[in-house]
């Protein structure tokens, strides 16, 4: 039966097309157990060993059946072998405690016959749960704290505690925009089924949400209604009191999502290892962490901003939904969720509710409360208790003031607490003023307006105050730059595309043509000693390094519409987790493919231009050409392949647990690009000086007489290497790209600060700006959209 049981495993391992190290880091069962299973040394094995090679193997019943028939003579049935596995004593558990021990001490014979005469130690204990389970039940864990403590950090930034948050609630939304009850409910058919109680307030979101069975919530709310505010409490609670089978909530900004162009599962994935980048690392199978949480179902989407998507994205986002059964949580404005339920259906199986208005009550209650005491007689009194007393006073035509109109969103009263609480000089009594203030748009643009200088204004502890004009203007290039790519996030390594692409690629090659070009200029008078010799070569390598570099930047990235996405692993040589998958091999062929296309070119430019300088004729500058792209093709080929190997191998995905912010992503992003540039300025260079001196031994006489003399493949190491590893980095690298558009040509051109990275972080500190993860959001919609109008017509 081991014998049977051997060659089943075999044929079902060679079916799934894995080999016997790959079955071994799926299933956590060691190569050499595998081995001896298959070749029959190993006799009688454990079931829990045979059901975790089964779920490694992904099997269908049918295969899964004939696995584990052939493991136990006369199977009884997956129910009893599983109880006879697992049970400690007693009963069947007895009768297979002679059969284990057995197979313990024909597994120790046999791999005592395997290592001659060599003491073997029993092999270890399998964990109790299969790896393929195992792994996203843990990173679910510590995602679910890192979440926790992420937006734990920025409710507190937000001040949504002080003094106390506002009085967010909501009411059943109409019926037009709820699916069946019965839906809802998870009913059978036949069965009764009513509407659900889903009225409530602000701490009891969570509850809510429970409350209901199909697990999927829509949250509707006008502009400046609370609904983000609403998704950060129901987060936080819900981990409060979230049980490990439970799933975690994560925050993803819908409007980012072009559900014509990837399928929610994919753009989840994509935003899970963006903002998470330890979920990067490999799971169970060839999948990545990110990809097993989400499709596992551990992960909960949060969707915020429904109505932030283009207008023409809104019925196929809610199409793909309804593809789905994902437990979520949808938020929305009304007017844009009940087009797209127009344009083709409701959100299956969800339960919409929609928030209400704050009340003069609710504004008694807070406002004051914001305000410092400024009247010694009677503490209580503040700026606002008149302004609220003459809001209750019925107007001559009996319609509500506008501005009591305008104070009924969280939006605009966080806005008018800026604006007025926070600073003494200012009265809000002035918001009363129906002549300068005649209706809700022009009470609303004020507030927007004012916000803006009223936070600036303040110096921050430790720094100097910035001009408000210069720093709308900014902003209002950051508004319009999200505007044009219909996006909230605002990415550090995105700044560039505010940009034409044609300026971006041409911005990219001048400046890595003058930095290369200097370099070389700089290393070819040192070796030579002529600087005019220096300075030619400086320039011809230059603008050829220039062009090739932008020509692998347009088709890399320009062309494909694709960015340059900040590093997710770091570079470790000791300590690196076993879960770490080296892609050395697909590295190899990637280098090796562009650095020879990369050396071919500039091979025969070179040896064209070296030729026409000394007067060849052009038949022979030709072949001086031909020949010198096959050499430097050859050379930089492996040198390229072999940098890139050896810089896979010591890549390992960053941790789960490890904070995420936009500052925290570029400071990361900047020490994974320098290491990187210690390590490959040194090995391709060497390589490149090796590897010249070798394809000239080796091509000798094949092609003519060729002279590569030992300071010549210094100096074309040495260059090579600089040269190499800075044009890498700033065509193909997101800190490159950075430092080139955003901390160089954004500012030399006016668009942004010289400090950018401090100024967003001062921008998020004033409130101006939240943080989403690895990117920025403006803190509401309408101020950027305020912001992004205000410079059109600048």
């Amino acid at each position: 039966m081991a014998g049977e049981f051997g060659a089943v495993l075999r044929r079902l391992r060679e079916k799934a097309g894995l080999t016997q190290d790959e079955l071994e880091r799926r299933s956590g069962v060691s190569v050499s157990t595998i081995r001896g299973l298959e070749t029959g040394k190993r006799g009688n094995p454990r079931m829990t060993t045979v059901r975790q090679l089964a779920d490694a193997l992904a099997l269908r019943s049918g295969d899964r059946e004939e696995l584990l028939g052939a493991a136990v003579p006369g199977r009884r049935g997956d129910g009893a072998d599983e109880a006879e596995a697992n049970a400690p004593e007693g009963g069947a558990a007895q009768a297979g405690t002679a059969q284990t021990g057995a197979a313990q001490a024909g597994a120790a014979q046999a791999g005592a016959a395997q290592a001659g005469e060599r003491a073997v130690a029993p092999p270890a204990a399998p964990p109790p749960a299969s790896a393929v389970r195992a792994a996203p039940a843990e990173a679910a864990e510590q995602l679910a704290k890192a979440v926790a403590a992420r937006w734990q950090r920025e409710e507190e930034q937000r001040r949504v505690q002080d003094p106390y948050p506002l009085p967010v609630r909501w009411k059943a939304a109409r019926e037009s925009l709820t699916d069946h009850w019965a839906n809802i409910r998870r009913q059978p058919p036949g069965a009764p089924s009513g509407p659900l109680d889903l009225s409530g307030r602000l701490e009891g979101i969570a509850e809510t949400y429970r409350s209901i069975p199909s697990g999927r919530l829509v949250v509707l709310g006008r502009s400046g209604s609370g609904k983000t505010v609403l998704t950060l409490r129901f987060v936080l609670d819900h981990l409060r009191s979230r049980t490990p089978a439970e799933p975690v909530p994560v925050i993803f900004s819908i409007g980012a999502w072009d559900p014509t162009a990837v399928t929610l599962r994919d753009w989840l994935t994509e935003q899970l290892t963006r903002d998470h980048p330890g979920t990067a690392a490999p799971g169970p199978g060839k999948i990545s962490l990110a990809s097993a949480l989400v499709d596992s179902g551990r992960v909960l989407p949060v969707l915020d901003g429904f109505d932030e998507m283009a207008d023409g994205l809104r019925r196929p986002a809610l199409e793909a939904l309804n593809a789905t059964t994902l437990p979520l949580v949808l938020t929305s404005r009304p007017a844009e969720y009940a087009a797209a339920v127009e344009e083709t259906d409701v959100l299956t199986s969800a339960a919409p509710i929609e928030l209400t208005d704050l009340t003069l009550d609710d504004l008694d209650h807070y406002l004051p409360r914001t305000t410092r005491k400024t009247d010694r007689s009677d503490p209580a009194a503040g700026a606002w208790q008149p302004v609220l007393k003459r809001l209750r006073e019925p107007s001559p035509d009996g319609s509500p003031a506008p501005l009591a109109t305008v104070l009924t969103t969280p939006l605009m009263v966080a806005l008018a607490r800026t604006v007025y609480s926070d600073t003494p000089e200012h009265d809000p009594a002035e918001l009363l003023d129906t002549e300068r203030f005649p209706g809700v748009r022009e009470l609303e643009e004020h507030l927007l307006d004012n916000f803006l200088p009223t936070v600036y204004r303040r110096s921050r502890p430790g720094e100097r105050g910035r001009d408000p004009e210069r720093v709308q203007r900014w902003l209002g290039h950051l508004a319009r730059h999200l505007t044009e790519l219909r996006t909230p996030d605002l990415a550090w390594w995105r700044l560039g595309h505010g940009l034409r692409s044609s300026t971006r690629t041409l911005v990219t090659a001048l400046v890595t043509a003058l930095v290369i070009g200097l370099v070389d200029g700089a290393m070819s008078a040192a070796f030579s000693g002529s600087l005019t010799g220096g300075v030619l070569d400086g320039t011809v390598v230059g603008l050829l390094a220039g062009l090739l570099f932008g020509l692998v930047h347009w088709f890399t990235y320009t062309a494909t519409g694709k960015d340059v996405q900040p590093s997710a692993v770091r570079l470790r040589i000791r300590g690196r987790p076993r879960s770490t998958k080296w892609r050395a091999g697909s590295r190899l062929v990637i280098g090796t493919l562009g650095g020879a296309f990369f050396g071919s070119a500039y091979g025969f430019l070179a040896g064209l231009l070296r030729a026409l300088s000394v007067h060849a004729a052009p038949a022979s500058a030709l072949e001086t050409g031909l020949v010198d792209a096959i050499v430097f093709g050859l050379v930089f080929g492996g040198a390229t392949g072999l940098s890139f190997c050896l810089l896979g191998l010591l890549e390992t995905p960053l941790d789960i647990v490890s904070a995420v912010s936009p500052g925290s992503v570029l400071r990361a992003d900047r020490r994974t690009v320098l290491i990187q540039l210690c390590f490959w300025a040194p090995v391709f260079g060497a390589a490149v000086g090796l590897g010249a001196g070798v394809v000239v031994d080796l091509l000798q006489g094949h092609l003519g007489r060729l002279v590569m003399d030992p300071l010549s493949s210094l100096m074309l190491g040495t260059i090579s290497g600089l040269g190499g590893a800075l044009g890498y980095t700033l065509t193909l690298t997101a800190w490159g790209q950075w430092c080139l558009l955003a901390r160089v040509w954004l500012p030399l051109t006016g668009r942004l600060p010289w400090a950018v990275a401090a100024f967003l972080d001062d921008a998020y500190q004033r409130g101006v700006l939240r943080q989403a993860g690895a990117v920025y959001q403006f803190r509401h919609a309408r101020l950027q959209s305020r912001l992004a109008q205000g410079r059109r017509r600048g």
